[in-house]
């Protein structure tokens, strides 16, 4: 999803000294034509690629932590030792021989790729409800585990799994290829021995018998269950929220759909000023649409980001032509415009619905596993039913601070798919990673890391005009989350600060 990168700093082959790379740092350069990164690690130097498979970011600026290099886009993570990646990464990166003798460092090659992993033991076959993130997440990493039995994902869409994030964003905005937006081909399915099957849905889960029954009637046994069934968007109940003309986006059809409507239409309004609301926002207005956004807070994204970055958010939306009608919500809709509760009306011949989602649990419930605002798991992703697990949207999880809490991230839910899958192996390894999420508007970045539901202080350091700021959400005094804007490093160093528990560097960081 990147252009060409450009060839920067000392050519590796060539060699330098050894000096320049110290304990604990990171070097750019390049070798045979590619970005190579250079580090140092318990006083031993590594040589990976340099630009991050998910999408392309420098990692020469983003930070080294343990034996992992963090991107600074999307907090992929990269093994020194290996190239392997974290989600959002699916695909390693390369690793290169390094030669450090009389005083130099050289990269002398690229090294071998990792051999296929040795067979592992696990359930007698492993059944994935769900080809979102979570989903996708899990089936790929049983795999490169070295889990060699049957597995089965079960997508009730009819595409491939597809890279979600981007339906509202560059794809809808018309700046990425549709050839982009899945995850992998076909052929990537059948080549991992991967049973995909799309269009299909589990009408009933029995654990009992330890099987699932499908939409056509078939049953399907489970050594091992993974619930990851997402999310649905909420339906805007006024009257005309049915005209073939208004839109929900959550799937790559939602979003074909309006991109072939915008093609048409004239003036948009987007009902909700949620996230995903107002990148419909940014996008349509990419497209040349008149944009308008109706909801009922009176600062967008109050609730989550606070005042003075949702007052920015709303700026930059403004400073491109978006209209709000804030403190306002649709009563009906007709084929030509949006009628509101002020009073007023808006000319629209395309609507967009964006008023939140809600899990999707009915299975999980008709089972009998145990629900409470999600499908409630415990710290290995455990339900509380015998080896089925939950991951994604729908996962009610224990976080760090003693909670159980839903997060519906998309980088949340695949790092939940490869934790889930570990567990399904055997390896118990609990799920503690941080939540990240990373929004745009128009030339707007912003990234969001940890959880703060009810924050009752914001606290900003540096400048929100300038696009150079960090803002701390506290609970109690604590730094429960923190967004980033323009300060892409010092979101991972939080990252890494939080699952450290070390609040004294995050103090440090919102000074």
């Amino acid at each position: 999803m990147s252009s060409p990168t450009e060839l920067k700093g000392p050519d590796l082959a060539k060699g330098i000294a050894a000096t320049e790379v110290a304990e604990g740092a990171m070097l750019l350069g390049h070798a045979e034509g590619e970005p190579v990164l250079l580090a140092r690690k318990e006083g031993k130097l590594y040589a990976i690629g340099a630009v991050c498979s998910h999408y392309g970011g420098p990692l020469a600026e983003g930070t080294l932590t343990g034996d992992h290099v963090r991107c600074p886009w999307h907090h992929a993570q990269f093994c020194l030792k290996d190239g392997k990646p974290k989600a959002p990464a699916l695909n390693p990166v390369a690793c290169w021989k390094v030669d450090e003798s009389n005083g130099k460092a050289r990269v002398t090659g690229k090294a071998p790729e990792a051999p296929a992993p040795k067979a592992v033991q696990g359930p007698s076959s492993v059944v994935i409800v769900g080809a979102g993130p979570a989903g996708n997440a899990a089936a790929e990493l049983l795999r490169s585990e070295g889990y060699a039995g049957p597995i089965t994902l079960i997508g009730g869409e009819d595409t491939v799994p597809v890279d979600r994030p981007n339906l509202s964003k560059d794809y809808l905005a018309g700046n990425a290829q549709e050839e982009w937006i899945p995850l992998r081909g076909k052929e990537f399915y059948e080549e991992k021995k991967i049973d995909l099957w799309l269009g299909t849905r589990v009408t009933r889960v029995d654990t009992k018998a330890r099987s699932v029954t499908l939409s056509n009637g078939k049953s399907l046994p489970y050594g091992a269950l993974l619930l990851a069934t997402g999310a649905e968007p909420n339906k805007l109940q006024v009257p005309g929220a049915d005209l073939p003309h208004v839109y929900t986006l959550r799937t790559l059809a939602d979003s074909r759909a309006i991109i072939a409507k915008s093609a048409k239409a004239k003036r948009a309004v987007v009902v909700g000023a949620s996230f995903i609301g107002l990148e419909v926002a940014a996008s349509l207005k990419t497209r040349g649409l008149e944009v308008h956004v109706v909801a009922p807070e009176a600062i967008p994204l109050e609730r989550v980001l606070g005042k003075e970055v949702g007052l920015l958010v709303r700026k930059t939306h403004e400073e491109k032509g978006v209209v709000f009608h804030l403190g306002d919500s649709p009563v009906s809709i007709t084929a030509a415009a949006v009628t509101l509760k002020s009073g007023g009306s808006v000319p629209a011949d395309l609507v967009v619905t964006g008023v939140g989602v809600k899990p999707s649990l009915q299975l999980a419930q008709d089972a009998g596993l145990a629900v409470d605002k999600g499908i409630v798991v415990d710290e290995f992703l455990m339900t509380s039913a015998p080896d089925v697990y939950a991951a994604g949207d729908v996962a009610r999880y224990p976080d760090g601070f003693g909670e159980k809490i839903r997060v519906e991230h998309w980088v949340v839910a695949e790092r939940q798919g490869q934790a889930a899958a570990r567990n399904i192996l055997g390896q118990r390894k609990k799920f503690a990673d941080v939540p990240f999420f990373w929004s745009n508007h128009f030339d707007l970045g912003i990234s969001y890391i940890g959880h703060s539901e009810k924050f009752d202080e914001v606290t900003i350091s540096g400048d929100l005009q300038k696009r150079d700021a960090i803002a701390a959400y506290r609970e109690k005094g604590i730094i429960r989350a923190v967004a980033t804007i323009g300060r892409d490093k010092a979101g991972l160093e939080a990252e890494a600060a939080f699952e450290r528990n070390d609040n004294e560097t995050l103090e440090r960081l919102v000074r």
